[in-house]
């Protein structure tokens, strides 16, 4: 037999390397396929792995905000009767805002006593708890406002305060200069925050007269904050589960 027979059906280099190949992407496509399966069949690590912690804290304590601290910041009558006369502006009303704030509050907790039943004593007297505590926070925070306002103006109007003196020059069209601005601003958010007093010592007076005692604003009991784990987490929320 010659060499041409001997070689017939025998495969070629060429034949040999397209086996090979296909061989290779069959194992690398069955690698792969079975590697997608294992990360399926994997629990994921973040859920049930390592100490994550969450740092729980109860809500920041409020700063406790009585009628004498809004007292203090706010004008008083003397203060308020000076800004009337050098600012030329309309004076406030005190005594009746007062009143009329007592008045009102009084008769509302009167008519809703009525209709809360008969043990309507502690939900009435919380009520007017929040309402008054309201009232004297508007105050103040309009005392604060003032006197931050109060405090540009006399550096405004200061020559220690000012290095450039532009608080001196002449506005435009002959209108006021910078510091006359901030004198007349502060002077106005003065007699705001006087109003806003008044509102707020009327609302204490209501308080008195409706709960029988003075008002005092309240002061809860806040917990430590404290970081607690995932699991302890999940654990506490399914108490809230229904079996």
């Amino acid at each position: 037999m010659d060499q041409t027979n001997t070689n017939i059906g025998a495969p070629s280099t060429q034949d040999k390397a397209a086996t090979a190949m296909e061989t290779a992407l069959v194992s690398a496509k069955a690698t792969k396929s079975t590697a997608k399966a294992s990360a399926k069949a994997a629990p994921k690590q973040t859920a049930t792995q390592g100490p994550v912690t969450r740092d729980v804290r109860t809500q920041a304590q409020r700063v406790v905000v009585t009628f004498a601290t809004a007292e203090r910041i706010c004008p008083n009558e003397a203060v308020a009767s000076k800004i009337v006369t050098r600012f030329g502006l309309d004076a406030v009303d005190y005594h009746a805002i007062r009143e009329a704030t007592e008045e009102s509050l009084a008769v509302s907790a009167k008519v809703l006593a009525n209709n809360l039943g008969e043990r309507f004593e502690k939900p009435l007297e919380m009520h007017m708890q929040r309402i008054v505590d309201g009232f004297v926070r508007s105050a103040h925070g309009a005392g604060n406002f003032y006197d931050t306002k109060a405090k540009l103006a006399r550096d405004a109007s200061s020559a220690i305060g000012n290095e450039d003196r532009d608080e001196d020059r002449q506005g435009i069209d002959g209108g006021e200069n910078r510091a006359q601005r901030a004198c007349r601003f502060a002077a106005e958010v003065g007699l705001q925050a006087y109003a806003l007093l008044a509102a707020a010592e009327g609302a204490v007076n209501a308080y008195a007269h409706v709960c029988g005692r003075d008002w005092k604003p309240y002061e809860g009991s806040q917990a430590p904050g404290r970081a607690i784990g995932r699991q302890a987490i999940t654990l506490q929320a399914d108490a809230f589960t229904r079996d």
